[in-house]
Formats: C-alpha cells, sequence, structure tokens
C-alpha cells in the first residue's frame, strides 16, 4: 500500500552536499530502528509512581525521578498508540495521590506533573475521555483548580491538568443550578453560582501565557454549548471575547498573549458548537476579526489562529452539506478492480451531470464567504507553512460545501496564485490547496488540464535567493498533489496527462537537489514496480546514487530517457550549485550509452552556444557537459570498432573560449583526439599553466578543485601528445616542462609552488627520465622551512606528497642511474627528505599548520617504502626502517586525533605488509603481540580510551621508548583538560605501576625521561607539557622507589633542568607548571630539600604577582602532605604566613614576609642583584651565589 504523504515545511535550500547526504543517513537510522513492539517499561513506571511519595520532599531525587519518566515516555513519541491500554492505570494510580487529601502539595503537583507527561505523548484528546467524570468530581476539581495561583511557573502543569479534567466534568447531563442549593452562605455573603465560577475560571486563564491557556481554550467550547449555559452566558461571553480583542494590540507581549487566547477560545467554540447556535453572532465575530488585521502581525501563532477561526466563520456560514456535484471513483474496491482488469466501464462512474440540478437547491450563499474565501486566498501566500497549511484545509471545506459555480470560481482565483510574479509561498500554497480539492473530489475533471501545466512547472520550481534558492518546499508540495490526483481521480481521466506527469515524478525522484522532495516524488509511474525497486525511499535518500546509478537504470525505459537528458541540460547543467552542475554533467556522461545519436545530434548543438554565454554558471556546466558526452561517445565509438569525428565540436569551443577547462583538456585527451603536433595543443598546456599560476587568485574552497583538475589534465594531455613511436619525450618540450616547473617551486606565492610540486608530481616517466635528479632536489628545497617562507606549509605537504608520487612514476632499479631510477645512490637523500618533513611543527594563526605536512610525510614514507619492499628490498637499511617506525611511534602518541589516527594506520600498515614483509622493523615480534593483525582494521586510532592503552605499552620496548615518551609529554601535558589528556595521562600512570618494583627499568626509563627534557629545553612545545606531565608523575608517586634514596641522580639533574629551562622565562605556564614540579621534588631526601625550599621562596618573590600567589599556594599543599618537612613546632606560624600573607601586594612588603619564612626554616635567603653597567674587560668579577 502507498504510504501515506504530508508536505514538508519550507525552507531555503542551502545544505551543502555532505550534510544533506549525512542527515539523510541520519533520517534512514532513525526510520529503521524506531520501531516498537509494546509498551516494555509498564514495572517501571509502576515503580516509579509507587514511589513518588517517598521522593517528593528531596528536590533532586524529585528532578531524577521526572526525567526518567519523560525519558521513558519519549521512546513512545512515534508510536504513541502503544500507550492506549496503558493509560488507565497510570490515570489511576496518580489520581489516588491527587484524591488523597493526606497528599503534601509537592506531591500533588508532582502527580500532575506526570500526567502532563503523558498527555504530551499521547495527546490530549484521547487521554481527555479517561478523565472520570461523575457528578461528584465537579467541586472538588473546581475548588482544586480555584486554589492555584495562575502566576506560579512551577504548577504549570498542575493547573493545566485541572482545566482539562474540568472540561470534561462539564459534560455531565445534569443543569449547572442543581448544583448550586442554597445560594446564600454560611456568612450571610451570595455565593457565586456554579455556573459563573466556572466561567471565571475560564476567562481567568485565557489570558495567562503558559500552556493553561490551551486547555482553558478546551474548557470554553465544551462549556458555552451547553444548552443551559448557551441560553445564559453565551452572548455574554462572546461580547466579552470580542471586547478583549479589540482592546488588545499583537505590537506588544501582553496584546499577543489576550489575543492568542481569544483566537483560541473563539476556534474551539465555532469548531463544536452548533451552526444553528453560532451563526447569530458570526458575522459579529467576522467583523471584529478583519478589524484586528492579524495579516499585519509579525506573530506566527496569531496568523495560524485567525486563519483557522475565518475557515471555521465560513463553515458556520454555509449549511453543512456534501457537494453531490463533486467527483467519485465509482469503484474503490480493491476486489472489484481485479475482476474489471484494469478496464473501467462507464456504468463504474456516478453520473455527475445527473446529480447536478438535485444539487442545485435553491438556498442563498452569505455575503460574507467571499470575505472569508478572499481572506483564506491570502493565507495561502502567508510566510510561514503552518498558516498556508490552515488555508489549504480551509479552502477545502468551504468549496465542499459551495454550488458547482461558485466552487469553480474558487478554482480559477487558486490558479492565479502560480503566476511567476508570485513568491515560493504562494506557489506552495496553492499546491497545498490544489491537494485538498483534488483529494476531497472537489477538483472536477474538466479542470485537470489547466492544473496538470502548473503542477509540472511546481516540480521544478527553484529560485535563487543570495548565495541559496528556495522552493523545496514547492516541488514537495507538488508532489503531495500527484499523490492525490492518483488516488482521487480514476485511471482513466489522468490517461491524456500520464507521461508528462510520470516524468517529472521520476526527474524528481532521480535529479532534486532535496532528499525529501526526491523521497516524496518516489511514488507510482508506468513500469512503478521495476522503478520503486531501485529508487526506493532509502535508495533515492543518496544524491551521487541517484545521478550516476539510478538515473541509468531508469533511462532504460525509453519513455523516460530523453525527458531525463532533456531536464538535465535545461534544468541542471546551469544550476546555482556547482555540485549539482558536476554532477549533472557525470549523469550526462552515464546517460550517452542509452541515447548517443540524440546526444550526438541534438544536445551537443544545443551545449555549444551556452559553453560561450554569458552566465557563468551556464558556462561552467555546458564546458563540462561537452567533455563528459565527448568523452562517453568516443568510449562508446572504441568498444564497437567506430570511429567518432567530434573534432568540429572542440575546435569551435576552444576557438570560442579563453580561459581554463581543465576538466574538458584531460577529457579529450582521455578520447584521444587527433590534435598530435596541432598548435591547439600548445593552448592546452598554456591553460593549464595559467590555472596553476592563478591559484593564488581564487578562494581557498575552490583552489584544491583547480589544483586537481589541472594536475590530472596535465597527466593526460603529456601521455597523449607529447611521447613520440618510440617512446620518448622531445628534448626541447622536456627541458621546458621540467625547468618552467622547478623554477615555479621559489616562487614568492605559496599557491604557485603548490600547483607546480604536484605538476612535477603528475609527469610521466618518459618526462623524467634524465632529470630525476633535479625533480628531487628542487623538490627537497621546497620543503625545507626558511625565515621567509616560515609559514608555507601547504608548499612542503604537496612537496612531499609530489616526491612519492614521482618515486612511484619512475620505478626502482637498485644499480640504475640516479638520473632514471630509485636507485641506492638516492634512496638516502629521498628518505632524508620525508623523515625531516615528520619534525615539522610549524603553527601560526591556523593553528598546527605543521600537522598537514607530517601527515603528508608518513604517507610518502608508507608509499616509497612500500615500492621499495615490492620492488628491490635491500635498499632499505636497518637505521632508515629505525628512524621511520620511531616517527611513526611518536606521532601516534601524540595528542591531535585526526594525526595520530594517521600515524597508527600508517605504523600499523609497515608492520603487517607481508608481500613481502618490511625488513628490520625492531621488536617486530613484540609489536605483533601489540597490535594483532586481526585488529588492524577493528582498532580506533582516533579514540583515545584505544589508541593510548596500547601505544604506552612501546615504552617497554628500548628502540622507541625515547620517542613514544616524547610523544606522550605533549598529550598527557596538554593545555586543557580532554579525553586525549585522562586517557594518555592513565595508560602512562598504569605503565609506571608496572615498572616501579624494577629498578633497571626505573633507571631507564628516568634516563630516557630526562634525555627528552634535555633535548627540548626551552622549546616551549615540548618543554611546557613536559613540565605539566611531571608535576603529575611526582604528584602519583610515580618515582618513590628513588625517595628513600638520598641524593639520587634522577631528581638533582630533573630540578637543575627545570631550574635552566625557566631562567629569565616570562610565561605565566611554564612557571607554573614548574612550581607543581619543585613541589613534587620536596619528597626526595638529601640536599634536594633546601635546594627546592631555596628555588620556590624564590619564586615568592617573582614580579608577577600570579607567580607569587600561586607559589605560596602550593608551598602551603606541598607541607600539609609532606609535613616532615618542617618541624611541627613552626608549622603553624608558617602555614599562618602563607594563608594570610596577600602574596599580590608590593614587593619590599611580601620579601620581608618571605625572609621571615626563610630565618623559621632555616633556609639561605635570596639577596638582591643590583643591575650594573658592563664593566671593562680586564675588571675584577664579582661572584653571586643567588640573584632575584
Amino acid at each position: 500500500a502507498p504510504r501515506s504523504r504530508q508536505p514538508a515545511a519550507g525552507s531555503a535550500d542551502a545544505l551543502g552536499p555532505e550534510a544533506e547526504e549525512s542527515r539523510a543517513q541520519e533520517l534512514d537510522v532513525i526510520a529503521r530502528g524506531n520501531a516498537l513492539e509494546s509498551f516494555t517499561e509498564s514495572q517501571e513506571v509502576r515503580g516509579l509512581v509507587g514511589g513518588l511519595a517517598a521522593v517528593c520532599g528531596d528536590r533532586t531525587a524529585r528532578e531524577t525521578a521526572v526525567e526518567k519518566f519523560i525519558v521513558i515516555m519519549d521512546k513512545y513519541q512515534e508510536q504513541p498508540h502503544l500507550l492506549d491500554c496503558h493509560l488507565e492505570w497510570m490515570m489511576n494510580l496518580l489520581l489516588d495521590i491527587i484524591r488523597d487529601s493526606a497528599s503534601p502539595s509537592e506531591l500533588f503537583h508532582l502527580a500532575f506533573k506526570f500526567l502532563y507527561i503523558i498527555t504530551k505523548v499521547r495527546g490530549y484528546k484521547r487521554f481527555l475521555r479517561l478523565f472520570p467524570h461523575e457528578v461528584g468530581d465537579l467541586q472538588p476539581v473546581l475548588d482544586m483548580l480555584v486554589d492555584q495561583n495562575p502566576k506560579d511557573c512551577e504548577t504549570w502543569e498542575t493547573r493545566y491538568m485541572l482545566l482539562l479534567w474540568l472540561s470534561m466534568i462539564c459534560l455531565i447531563p445534569f443543569d449547572l443550578a442543581r448544583f448550586d442549593g442554597n445560594t446564600v452562605s454560611e456568612e450571610g455573603h451570595a455565593r457565586m453560582p456554579t455556573m459563573d465560577r466556572i466561567l471565571k475560571v475560564a476567562k481567568c486563564y485565557l489570558v495567562v501565557s503558559d500552556k493553561a491557556r490551551d486547555a482553558a481554550a478546551v474548557l470554553v467550547s465544551k462549556f458555552i454549548v451547553r444548552p443551559d449555559v448557551r441560553q445564559k452566558r453565551m452572548a455574554d461571553f462572546l461580547d466579552w471575547t470580542l471586547s478583549m480583542l479589540s482592546k488588545s494590540s499583537f505590537q506588544t507581549m501582553e496584546g499577543t498573549v489576550v489575543m492568542n487566547g481569544m483566537l483560541q477560545a473563539l476556534a474551539q467554540l465555532f469548531k463544536h458548537g452548533k451552526r444553528e447556535d453560532c451563526l447569530p453572532y458570526a458575522a459579529t465575530v467576522l467583523e471584529c476579526l478583519d478589524n484586528c488585521k492579524l495579516s499585519e502581525s509579525n506573530q506566527m501563532v496569531l496568523r495560524k489562529l485567525g486563519m483557522k477561526l475565518v475557515q471555521r466563520l465560513g463553515l458556520t456560514f454555509v449549511k453543512p452539506k456534501v457537494a453531490k456535484w463533486r467527483y467519485q471513483r465509482g469503484c474503490r474496491s480493491l476486489a472489484a478492480n481485479l475482476q474489471a482488469k484494469g478496464s473501467v466501464t462507464q456504468s463504474q462512474m456516478i453520473n455527475v451531470a445527473a446529480n447536478e440540478a438535485e444539487d442545485e437547491e435553491a438556498y442563498d450563499i452569505p455575503g460574507e464567504i467571499e470575505n472569508v474565501v478572499e481572506q483564506l486566498l491570502v493565507g495561502l501566500k502567508d510566510k510561514d507553512t503552518i498558516v498556508r497549511w490552515s488555508a489549504a484545509k480551509g479552502i477545502g471545506r468551504i468549496t465542499g460545501r459551495l454550488p458547482k459555480e461558485l466552487a469553480d470560481d474558487v478554482v480559477g482565483s487558486l490558479l492565479d496564485c502560480f503566476s511567476f510574479q508570485e513568491t515560493d509561498n504562494a506557489w506552495h500554497g496553492g499546491c497545498l490547496a490544489l491537494a485538498e480539492l483534488g483529494r476531497r473530489g472537489l477538483l472536477l475533471p474538466s479542470r485537470i488540464s489547466d492544473v496538470v501545466p502548473v503542477i509540472l512547472k511546481a516540480l521544478t520550481y527553484d529560485e535563487k535567493r543570495g548565495s541559496c534558492s528556495v522552493g523545496s518546499n514547492v516541488r514537495d508540495a507538488a508532489c503531495y498533489v500527484c499523490w492525490a490526483f492518483a488516488r482521487a481521480y480514476d485511471p482513466s481521466e489522468l490517461i491524456p496527462f500520464i507521461n508528462q506527469i510520470s516524468s517529472a515524478l521520476v526527474i524528481a525522484a532521480v535529479f532534486d537537489r532535496d532528499v525529501n522532495c526526491r523521497r516524496a516524488a518516489s511514488g507510482t509511474f508506468p513500469h512503478g514496480i521495476d522503478i520503486l525497486t531501485a529508487a526506493d525511499y532509502f535508495a533515492v535518500g543518496n544524491r551521487v546514487n541517484c545521478y550516476l546509478t539510478i538515473s541509468v537504470y531508469i533511462a532504460g525505459f525509453p519513455e523516460y530517457t530523453q525527458p531525463m537528458i532533456d531536464h538535465l541540460v535545461n534544468m541542471k547543467i546551469n544550476h546555482w550549485d556547482s555540485v549539482i552542475r558536476e554532477l549533472s554533467t557525470k549523469a550526462l556522461h552515464n546517460l550517452t550509452p542509452r541515447a548517443p545519436e540524440y546526444m550526438a545530434n541534438v544536445v551537443l548543438p544545443r551545449l555549444l552556444p551556452l559553453s560561450v554565454g554569458t552566465d557563468l554558471h551556464t558556462r561552467h556546466g555546458a564546458i563540462l557537459a561537452c567533455a563528459e558526452i565527448t568523452h562517453a561517445l568516443c568510449k562508446l565509438a572504441e568498444e564497437n570498432n567506430s570511429s567518432c569525428n567530434l573534432s568540429f565540436f572542440c575546435i569551435y569551443l576552444f576557438v570560442k573560449f579563453i580561459f581554463t577547462v581543465c576538466t574538458l583538456i584531460e577529457k579529450l585527451s582521455l578520447s584521444k583526439m587527433p590534435f598530435r603536433g596541432d598548435p591547439i595543443i600548445e593552448g592546452w598546456q598554456w591553460l593549464i599553466n595559467d590555472s596553476l599560476r592563478s591559484l593564488p587568485l581564487v578562494s581557498s574552497t575552490a583552489r584544491q578543485h583547480i589544483k586537481e583538475s589541472a594536475v590530472s589534465a596535465l597527466a593526460a594531455l603529456c601521455n597523449e601528445y607529447y611521447i613520440n613511436e618510440k617512446g620518448e619525450a622531445d628534448p626541447a618540450l622536456q627541458d621546458e616542462l621540467v625547468t618552467r616547473y622547478i623554477s615555479g617551486l621559489q616562487n614568492t606565492e605559496e599557491m604557485i609552488r603548490c600547483g607546480f610540486s604536484l605538476a612535477l608530481g603528475a609527469l610521466p616517466r618518459f618526462l623524467l627520465k634524465g632529470r630525476l635528479q633535479q625533480v628531487l632536489e628542487g623538490l627537497k628545497k621546497a620543503t625545507i622551512i626558511s625565515p621567509e617562507d616560515v609559514s608555507f606549509a601547504q608548499s612542503r605537504r604537496d612537496a612531499l606528497i609530489a616526491i612519492a608520487k614521482v618515486c612511484q612514476t619512475v620505478g626502482v632499479k637498485g644499480e640504475g642511474s640516479q638520473e632514471e631510477y630509485v636507485c641506492k645512490d638516492n634512496v638516502t637523500q629521498i628518505y632524508a627528505t620525508l623523515l625531516n618533513g615528520v619534525t615539522d611543527y610549524t603553527t601560526d594563526s591556523r593553528g598546527d599548520v605543521g600537522g598537514w605536512v607530517r601527515k603528508a610525510a608518513m604517507t610518502s614514507l608508507m608509499e616509497v617504502t612500500l615500492l621499495l619492499v615490492q620492488n628491490e628490498a635491500e635498499l632499505i637499511n636497518a637505521n632508515i626502517c629505525k628512524q621511520i617506525m620511531c616517527w611513526l611511534a611518536q606521532q601516534a602518541a601524540e595528542k591531535i586525533d585526526k594525526f595520530r589516527a594517521h600515524a597508527g594506520s600508517v605504523f600499523l600498515t609497515l608492520l603487517h605488509f607481508d608481500r613481502p614483509p618490511v625488513p628490520h622493523i625492531p621488536h617486530r615480534e613484540e609489536l605483533e603481540r601489540i597490535f594483532p593483525r586481526s585488529e588492524t582494521e577493528t582498532l580506533n586510532w582516533n579514540a583515545s580510551s584505544e589508541a593510548f592503552p596500547r601505544i604506552t605499552q612501546l615504552l617497554g620496548l628500548p628502540t622507541y621508548q625515547y620517542y613514544v615518551l616524547l610523544g606522550l609529554s605533549v598529550s598527557v601535558g596538554g593545555l586543557t583538560e580532554t579525553t586525549v589528556r585522562k586517557y594518555s595521562a592513565q595508560s602512562l600512570f598504569e605503565y609506571m605501576k608496572k615498572i616501579q618494583n624494577d629498578s633497571s627499568d626505573m633507571e631507564s626509563f628516568c634516563e630516557t625521561l630526562l634525555k627528552v627534557f634535555e633535548d627540548n629545553l626551552r622549546n616551549d612545545r615540548v618543554s611546557v607539557p613536559l613540565l605539566t606531565m611531571l608535576d603529575q608523575m611526582l604528584a602519583n608517586g610515580c618515582f618513590d622507589i628513588f625517595t628513600m634514596q638520598g641524593n639520587h641522580p634522577f631528581p638533582v639533574k630533573l630540578f637543575t633542568l627545570c631550574k635552566e629551562e625557566i631562567k629569565r622565562s616570562k610565561d605565566i605556564r611554564k612557571l607554573r607548571s614548574s612550581i607543581g614540579v619543585f613541589c613534587g621534588l620536596i619528597q626526595f631526601e638529601g640536599d634536594m630539600r633546601e635546594k627546592v625550599l631555596f628555588q620556590l621562596f624564590l619564586l615568592l618573590c617573582h614580579p608577577f604577582p600570579v607567580i607569587r600567589k600561586t607559589t605560596a599556594s602550593q608551598v602551603y599543599e606541598m607541607l600539609i602532605t609532606y609535613s616532615d618537612v618542617v618541624d611541627p613546632a613552626i608549622m603553624d606560624e608558617v602555614m599562618t604566613i602563607l594563608s594570610d600573607t596577600n602574596w599580590e601586594a608590593e614587593l619590599p612588603v611580601v620579601r620581608e614576609k618571605r625572609n621571615h619564612l626563610c630565618d623559621l626554616m632555616k633556609v639561605p635567603k635570596p639577596q638582591l642583584v643590583s643591575k650594573v653597567k658592563a664593566l671593562p674587560r680586564n675588571a675584577p668579577a664579582v661572584a653571586l651565589c643567588s640573584r632575584e
């Protein structure tokens, strides 16, 4: 059975291709995975409701219970009917709590909150009928409602549910006067009648701003239409609502709230009230509504409510009868249709003409109907979808009660919405209205010929607005119209239009830019089963699949082939979105075998003038289309062993066209056009070179695409036109090309370097022969960082990529010439260049741009290594292999996920390569145990929780220990608290625990750690996070084995390195990290403690107040942790000075306090060093022990 359709909301069609495909996949997963079979949490819900009394007093527990209930209920938002058989017992449990007079107020309101959550999921209409509505419920519920505070924002759910409950109780079939009894209260005052009490409550809540206003409108609609209330209060209530509407303004927030409540009440009242009761007031209400001028309001909800009220008023003006003139399908039975075998006889159709005279009974149509229809037609053009949708339903409902001539006038006015002077909103509203009329049989077959052309235009409606377009909602609504027509009309009525409609729907299903429209259009066509099998709901979710695969299959049906091609040529190759243009040209390439004669004789001549037009989008699409179709025709000719003479088209195009068309050059070269020796080849080469030189002038988003197109065109051009019969290149041409590209590697523009680097990488082997060393030297220079081009990371990246491409092109020959092959004479130089790229840590305003270079270097190392392994593995020596694996291990331990993942992937590729294995990998057996081959695909290097526990195991392998520790330093000591920092630190500490009792492993680890520190002294990229990591390691007791050994060399050397690192430093983060390290070093016994205290007291008088304050705070914590550092007799005084002193005060004040601490703890006081002028060379030097 065909699925039901609902029109989608309109929005600017600005999603990019990646976002659209991602959204489509996400919706597919939701659609497939959200099918539940029953309400499985009934026991959990019983437990939650039963435990409300226990949790209501504790705010945290109360909120937890509510959140749990919301999570359970929200699962059933898409399938709320599963709750139906459980609603009654849930309501009864909660009402027991509410009716219990002993329930505290918190529990009372909590029960109502639970009731509201259920109502929100299932809908109040279904829930309403389950409320108890005995006579005895009226007074208690009314009293509870009166006791509520309308301004309490915490308990609005209580008021909402009580109003709904009261609206159900109001249906009791007894006169409300019988509930009043004695109208005089005990105090002698007149008691307000029950009717007035309910009306007062309803009026009170119609003007509030919370959800209770909606329930109050429901209450009014049920209460006012009671016979007793209608007679006594309906007129007064309508007067009150109209006066409130007249006095309120949608320009203010208060006025908007009041108008919302009044409009809801009136709409509900005219919906549920009897026509004879409401008709006397309808004209007055319509006049008041006109005076409100809601169409000028910016409030979408007010306009929607106004539209809803207008249509209800219109239905009140006309008699509630079904028009006999409407179109009806004579046979709706599936069995009868099958017996008829698809033929429809005239006897199966109801004779509409015979009933027309019956239908035209004499009754007057009120003049107000013209006003109502006009307002609804204006509502179809509203800027918001929900207003247009409400207006469309109103048009359908009212037209169904009008005489045939007036209904036809409405259809004529409706068709006026579809002019190109109207906005997309008018087109969308018009489509919705047409669908409603068709669905209800109010659009007679005589009008189909007027409607179908409009719908065909709507199916391709797409208007450019700025950088995006609008119209997806129009196209979706047009699909809705087609769906409605297919189900409303007998097939015989649609036969004259079926080919046009089906072609348009197929085109929309395959070629529409918006995934919702493609899915909406994938309905029933000729060959419907075959097409829907290939183009089902999920298949059309992928745009690329639609254009390149599904379209080819559908074009196999002859009636669709030419319309699909014409649509691409007329509508898509000139589309504003470049992605659509490119996909369309590729689709034309794939469709060419379906209609080669039509492509060559009709489409190509039509495209040639477009390729030199003034519109850039059209020109771009036409050129690409020419290229793709030409290539496809030539491939087809080759397969059929026939000739393909398209030279005229190419020469015509290039005589007229003067700028870069790299894709065309590539495709024509691949098509082996007979231009060898023709001057046009020089023009092509100039265009490619000009494209590469023009890269700095184009936007950053287009550069990569242009680069790739130009390089692909160069490769195809060289392979086809620059090689002679002997397989060699013309020496002059070779010299010119190689020299030009190598000289471009030193250009002052980074993008030009990028282009020429990749161009060198794309050159075929015959052009590199004899020039290999020159090319490698040029590329090597492009990878070297100099002060002038330190930020040229992209050019260094592309140069490294080009080196690997060149090596793959020329091949390997160990004893060959270094001018022709990768051989023993140049392999060391190649590896040195690539390994140097792994050390690029350049940063600028864009961040770690050196990461691009490192990633390219890692990829190139892998490609060159695998190339050598598969040809002459003996060229890889043990030292080179060690360096590769160690650098990769370091990158795999660093903090940036994407670079770590890439390094890990390359590391495992080299480790597990077995055709043949990579030689000389250090600790191969241990590595294969840590990284089993079976887990190569499943190990997620992007996930810190998976990567770091593995990579830290390499710390136990001597060859890798230094490099892994270097990488971990940056991760563990990261600037912010991230998952990388968390899991890297956790993995490091776990490794340290394993080796705690092994003194030799600890000695080796500490020696390596100090080596890392020493090698990166004052290299802030490493040293600052390294200090942070050391602080954490000392705090976690990683070096406890050395604490009992007096004057162990590790803390002594570490202390010296820390002092050297912060000397004359003004880096706040570095100084703060060093304070933590110094405090951690206090745990080592011996002379170390006095040195550490002296250094910390020196920092207590640092010029930066924040450092002084941080030092005092950390020393305070240090003395609490290591209480044996200070004599207990002076501990309190020391701690008091540290905590009470304002360390951000002036230095003389702070220095006095610091010196007092030095005296107490018997630490030498740092001495001030005065600044002196430079002494003569022979003057005696003055030795100073310390400085401040």
